[in-house]
């Protein structure tokens, strides 16, 4: 007697992609993870959570919503601004300057976190909501764009504000990781061969 064993269900986002499309009006492919379409509402500037934490500091509540995705920092910004990284980092004079810095646009997509208010597993390095997005409300009259007077003085907070306050940031976790690595290499003691 043969037995058929059904072939194995792929888990189910418990509707989180539907709950982003319903409540947000977000493109969102199901998971697991489930993920966010981006470069159509919103693009995301992805930094490290150290550098993205100096930049929450400096920018204080002047930043749209803002995820945590395990080491990396997620923050929303207008659609489109992926376009104008490259030339906003050239003009604020850190064009050449290797920085952790990434941009997810147009035909890209990010891990979409829990929803506000929903219980997740708890995994190390799920992404979670910092500053979540706020159901009913539309979130791009509040992400940082170009469109912006500078400072984020009329409408939504300033990208060129937000770029430069990354860059910056990027830059100064690089320096001190450097500096620690070169500082552990002093106190390790050094091991020749002996012939």
């Amino acid at each position: 007697m043969a037995f058929t064993v059904p072939l194995p269900r792929t888990p189910s986002d418990g509707g989180v992609a539907r709950w982003y499309e319903d409540e947000l009006g977000w493109a969102a492919v199901a998971g697991p993870p489930a993920e966010l379409v981006t470069g159509l509402r919103f693009d995301v500037l992805e930094l490290p959570a150290a550098a993205g934490r100096g930049v929450l500091r400096r920018m204080g509540a002047s930043t749209g919503p803002v995820a945590l995705m395990g080491r990396r920092m997620g923050l929303l910004v207008a659609a489109g601004s992926a376009e104008e990284l490259p030339g906003l980092l050239d003009w604020l004079e850190w064009g050449g300057i290797s920085l952790d810095l990434a941009v997810h646009g147009a035909g890209g997509r990010t891990t979409a976190p829990l929803p506000p208010g929903w219980s997740g597993s708890g995994a190390p390095g799920a992404a979670v909501w910092l500053r979540a997005p706020a159901p009913g409300r539309e979130v791009e009259s509040s992400l940082p764009a170009l469109r912006s007077a500078p400072w984020g003085a009329q409408g939504g907070p300033c990208l060129v504000r937000l770029v430069a306050a990354a860059a910056a940031e990027c830059h100064r976790v690089r320096l001190l990781s450097a500096r620690t690595r070169g500082a552990a290499q002093q106190r390790s003691p050094q091991r020749f061969a002996s012939s």
